[in-house]
C-alpha cells in the first residue's frame, strides 16, 4: 500500500514531505508571506492524519468548502475516516508552521496492536468509524516539533532523524502519563517555561538588528540565563544566537531576492553596521556573495 498523492501546491515559503518508513509520511509548511496560501493533498481512506499547529492558524477545507475546520496556535488535529478519502485542502495563513504525520491505519495497528483498549479508536467496536479530535500541544510534543521544523543537521540523515521523530511524537501524543512532559526535558517543568522560551524568539526576532545580550534577554522573559539556554537548545535545536544568525540570513536572502534593496540596505535591515561584515556573514552561511547571489536569480 501507498500514500496516493496528487500535488496541487500554490503555497510559497518552505515545504518540504519525507517518506521515514513504508507508509509513514512527515510533511513540514511554514508560511512566511504575508498572504495566505494553499496546500492540496490527495489522502486516501486508508490513512490517519495527525496535524499539528506550532505557530498562526489554518484552515482545513472539505466537501469543495461546505464544511471547514480550523487548527490554532499550538493545537492538534487528528483525522481518520475509514468510509472516504481525506484529501488534503489546507488554507495556511500568514506565518503559519505546520507539521503533518501520515500513516496507513495497519500500520498504526502494528505499532498499538496491543494497546487497543488505551488507544480509543483502536477498539474493535470503533476501528471501523470515521474519527476526529482536536487537543492541545504539549511542551514535550512542541520540543519534537520544533526540531523537525528546524531540521539543520546532514542532509544524509534527514530521513532517519525524521523516523525518530515522527515515532516519538506519536508516543508523545497518546502518552496519558502526569510526568511525560517533565521526563522529556527535566527543567521545563510547566508550560510557562515554555512559553517564556518562546517569548525569548520573539525578542530577538523583533529586535534582530539590535538585539539584546543573552544576560538582558534572561531578565526580560523572567528565566535564569542556564535555563534559557538549555531551553532553547531542547525547543529550536541551536543556541540562541546561532537560531538567530540563520533566521537573519534568511530574511536577507528573501529581501535580496525581491530586489527591493541593495545589498548595504538589506545589510543594516539585518543589523550589520558594515557592508563587509554582511557579505563575510552571507557567504558563510550560503557559500556565495549577496552580489553573486542576486546575479544568480
Amino acid at each position: 500500500m501507498s500514500l496516493s498523492v496528487a500535488k496541487k501546491n500554490n503555497a510559497k515559503g518552505s515545504f518540504n514531505e519525507t517518506q521515514v518508513d513504508d507508509e509513514v509520511f512527515v510533511l513540514t509548511y511554514q508560511n512566511e508571506t504575508s498572504e495566505n496560501q494553499v496546500i492540496e493533498r490527495f489522502i486516501d481512506s486508508s490513512f490517519i492524519q495527525f496535524h499539528f499547529c506550532l505557530k498562526g492558524e489554518s484552515t482545513f477545507v472539505f466537501n469543495n468548502g461546505t464544511y471547514r475546520l480550523d487548527i490554532k496556535e499550538e493545537s492538534s488535529l487528528l483525522l481518520y475516516n475509514p468510509e472516504r478519502d481525506l484529501p488534503i485542502h489546507l488554507e495556511v495563513n500568514p506565518n503559519c508552521w505546520l507539521v503533518t504525520l501520515l500513516i496507513s491505519i495497519e500500520k498504526f495497528h502494528g505499532l498499538f496492536s496491543q494497546e487497543a483498549n488505551y488507544i480509543t479508536f483502536l477498539s474493535e467496536d470503533n476501528r471501523d468509524k470515521k474519527y476526529y479530535k482536536d487537543g492541545k500541544i504539549s511542551p514535550s510534543m512542541a520540543i519534537t516539533l520544533n526540531q523537525i521544523v528546524n531540521y539543520n543537521l546532514n542532509s544524509s540523515i534527514k530521513n532517519l532523524y525524521f523516523k525518530g521523530k515522527a515515532y516519538e511524537l506519536l508516543s508523545l501524543y497518546f502518552n496519558k502519563g502526569e510526568d511525560a512532559d517533565i521526563e522529556q526535558c527535566p527543567f521545563l517543568v510547566d508550560e510557562s517555561n515554555v512559553a517564556k522560551i518562546k517569548k525569548a524568539k520573539d525578542v530577538i526576532i523583533t529586535r534582530m538588528s539590535e538585539p539584546p545580550t543573552l544576560q538582558e534577554l534572561s531578565d526580560e522573559i523572567g528565566l535564569p540565563l542556564k535555563k534559557l539556554k538549555e531551553g532553547f537548545k531542547q525547543i529550536y535545536g541551536d543556541s540562541v544566537f546561532s537560531f538567530l544568525f540563520d533566521y537573519k540570513m534568511e530574511v536577507a536572502r528573501k529581501l535580496l531576492e525581491s530586489g527591493a534593496h541593495n545589498v548595504n540596505e538589506v545589510g543594516l535591515r539585518v543589523g550589520y553596521s558594515t557592508a563587509s561584515h554582511f557579505i563575510a556573514a552571507f557567504k558563510k552561511k550560503y557559500g556565495i556573495t549577496p552580489k553573486k547571489y542576486i546575479l544568480s536569480k
